[in-house]
């Protein structure tokens, strides 16, 4: 693996074309790559801390595992995802290059639109889906502390106390995220350890009322450890895979502020399988002990925090929810919708102008219908769109290890008529293998009775099997497609790397 620095930024702005170039896609100057081990763990922390997180496990238990089988297969899918994390991450540091810039590698100067545009259009959807839950979790936390709010006269369906919420909620974000990538690290900084005190209060504050744990930690597995497991597990396994996946794609936006490859390897090491099976397993702690009290598990944290009637619990489990919902909201849902926007038209956008479309998108989609039909939008649509998420990890994973041996042309991504320009701006052999790939990963895409857009045998029957492993199918299918079809790329990227003594092509 060689990391021989790339050519600085002033060299590639020189020969930058102005309709692929602005100052947030050219690549981070090395004095500006500031981000330690601590601050890719804090990143994670500050995002694993939500309350989508924290009910993974209960959805688990439903499907009729115990704590420990639930706990293990979030742990074992943080550990998968972490690979993917880790491979597309290792540009950002070497390069200083954010996504779309990297994707044009692979799928060309114009092509790199396609799964940027695709990636930004799932981060729109959830930044919304998350600010409306969080606008929800503040509507319910100051309706305990003030009263009165549920019964508010209703606009569009709820109540109007409600929609302020979401309004503040939603400015907020935005404030945070329209200062920049260095406002967005200093606020990870200190939300991860104030989110984590946060949860560890909660089981503090459990464990007291409960007197200890147990009736959920003695629940016997409704599965067992035999082929009823296994049907179970594969599906579930896929699907805590698919929770983090889609940062596996944009994970360069971050990575390339570090310092180095140890910074985003330790960092995300330690930062993202830790505390999601830490959190999985508080989690579990917590909702054993609101059985114990309360005589029914009661898996969202907003929910359990309501119970309490002190003024001070209350305001402080406002803070938490606050800090935890915008810290995973603007990470993971608005840093890559700007890039991938500005990408689409460097002149007219750029990462500021970006982040607010991102919030305006995530309004129109008109999150509280999302929320409202969860088996049509989130598990359906979402779910297809993140198998074709895994076929662009798959082409680029392919083309940068693979092909290239992580060796970019720095100034060709900025420019056209260069190694990068394939046919026009787009490079066939990734949209075939994205076509491929995605098609086997989704053709078979079904839906419950009455439950969805697709037939219930599947889109395409004959592929009804792989529908529950469309994230892995996608990206194992457009990895070896691409290295196939790839073959002549292959030899020349080997004779430049020799040539130039395996450093970053010049």
């Amino acid at each position: 693996m060689n990391d021989a620095c790339p050519p600085p930024a002033e060299n590639v702005t020189a020969t930058a074309d102005p309709r692929f170039t602005n100052d947030d896609l050219l690549p981070v100057p090395p004095e500006r790559r500031t981000w330690g081990v601590y601050n890719y763990a804090a990143l994670w922390v500050g995002m694993a801390h939500n309350i989508p997180s924290w009910t993974l496990a209960s959805g688990l238990v439903a499907l009729g595992m115990d704590w420990k089988q639930a706990v293990l297969v979030i742990a074992l899918a943080n550990v998968i995802v972490l690979l993917p994390m880790l491979l597309t991450g290792h540009a950002g540091p070497k390069y200083g290059i954010p996504f779309p810039v990297l994707a044009r590698a692979s799928f060309g100067l114009r092509g790199a639109n396609l799964p940027a545009l695709l990636r930004a259009a799932v981060a729109c959807c959830w930044f919304g889906i998350q600010t409306w839950i969080g606008g929800q979790g503040i509507f319910l936390l100051m309706g305990k502390i003030f009263g009165g709010w549920t019964d508010a006269s209703r606009v569009g369906g709820h109540p109007w106390t409600l929609w302020l919420c979401f309004v503040i909620f939603w400015a907020l974000e935005l404030a945070i995220i329209y200062r920049g990538m260095e406002a967005l690290r200093r606020f990870e900084n200190w939300a991860a350890p104030f989110v984590m005190v946060g949860a560890v209060v909660l089981l503090v504050w459990m464990a007291t009322e409960a007197g200890g744990f147990g009736p959920l930690l003695d629940q016997p597995s409704g599965l067992g450890w035999g082929a009823d497991f296994w049907r179970v597990f594969f599906p579930a396994l896929m699907g805590m895979i698919g929770f983090w996946s889609t940062l596996s794609l944009n994970i360069p936006d971050f990575t390339r502020f570090g310092k180095g490859q140890r910074a985003q390897v330790w960092g995300q090491t330690l930062g993202l399988p830790t505390t999601m099976t830490a959190f999985a397993f508080l989690s579990v702690l917590v909702t054993s002990g609101s059985q114990a009290v309360y005589g029914t598990a009661i898996w969202d944290p907003v929910e359990l925090s309501a119970k309490t009637d002190n003024a001070f619990g209350l305001l402080f489990a406002l803070v938490t929810v606050l800090v935890a919902t915008i810290s995973v909201n603007i990470a993971a849902n608005v840093v890559s919708p700007a890039y991938d926007l500005s990408n689409l038209a460097p002149k007219l956008i750029d990462f500021r102008v970006g982040a607010l479309i991102t919030g305006v998108v995530g309004v129109l989609v008109m999150p509280w219908k999302l929320t409202a039909t969860p088996e049509l939008y989130i598990f359906t649509w979402l779910g297809v769109v993140g198998g074709l998420l895994g076929t662009v990890a798959g082409v680029m994973i392919a083309d940068y290890w693979i092909v290239r041996r992580t060796v970019l042309d720095l100034a060709d991504l900025y420019r056209p008529y260069g190694r990068y320009w394939y046919a026009a701006g787009w490079n066939w052999r990734a949209l075939l293998a994205f076509a491929v790939g995605g098609t086997l990963a989704v053709g078979g895409s079904h839906s419950a009775p009455g439950e969805g857009p697709f037939p219930e045998d599947g889109l395409i029957p004959a592929l009804e099997p792989l529908a529950d492993y469309g994230w892995a199918v996608g990206l194992v299918a457009a990895l070896l497609l691409y290295c196939l079809t790839s073959h002549e790329s292959w030899r020349e990227a080997r004779k430049g790397s020799r040539a130039r003594g395996g450093g970053a092509e010049q």
